[in-house]
């Protein structure tokens, strides 16, 4: 991201779909960061770990990184988001999306909740909130992630074994740090203000 000491700083909310209790986190990120650099602090927000193919939907485009395996397209044609700004393809809209893992369709919605003057010294990107943890990859999307949880919390389930052992001990869905998801974000962080 470029060092510049002036710009707009745009507080977005990201909740996954479908999820309930809902997990979220509220980022505030220079608006004239790329997408691609969007997509790589939602992967540390999150805790994603970047294993899987992902797209941002804004109005009628697709923005994206390439496509590791060469594939032709199969949906509209898709953008390149290291060169779009955040403050550039957002337009008047309140709304995108971020889909991340086309097989467990993990859908982000982003809500611009505000557009912000940068704080005197405050480094950006930065997390300010969020609510629970992050679902476990691969674990099959939304509807996936209820059952896991389902299975985890009844002893009597028939599942109830095979997930705790397939899950990460130290897993805990209530947990969130944003402490850690700061000091993760540091990577990408400047001086703005």
């Amino acid at each position: 991201m470029n060092n510049t000491k002036s710009g707009s700083i745009y507080r977005l909310k990201i909740s996954i779909r479908d999820i309930r209790p809902p997990v979220w986190r509220r980022i505030e990120i220079p608006g004239d960061a790329s997408l691609g650099v969007l997509h790589n602090v939602l992967q540390t927000a999150f805790g994603w770990t970047d294993s899987h193919l992902h797209q941002f939907e804004i109005g009628d485009s697709c923005f994206g990184g390439a496509d590791p395996y060469g594939g032709e397209t199969w949906g509209p044609p898709v953008r390149d988001e290291g060169q779009a700004r955040l403050n550039e393809v957002v337009g008047r809209r309140k709304r995108f999306l971020y889909e991340y893992d086309f097989g467990d369709s993990w859908e982000h919605e982003i809500l611009i909740e505000k557009v912000l003057s940068a704080e005197p010294g405050a480094t950006y990107p930065r997390c300010t909130a969020g609510r629970r943890a992050c679902p476990p990859e691969d674990c099959g999307g939304p509807w996936g992630y209820a059952d896991l949880l389902a299975a985890v919390a009844d002893p009597d389930d028939s599942e109830h074994a095979d997930m705790l052992e397939w899950l990460d001990p130290e897993f805990d869905p209530e947990e969130f740090d944003r402490d850690a998801v700061n000091a993760a974000l540091r990577h990408y962080q400047t001086g703005r203000g």
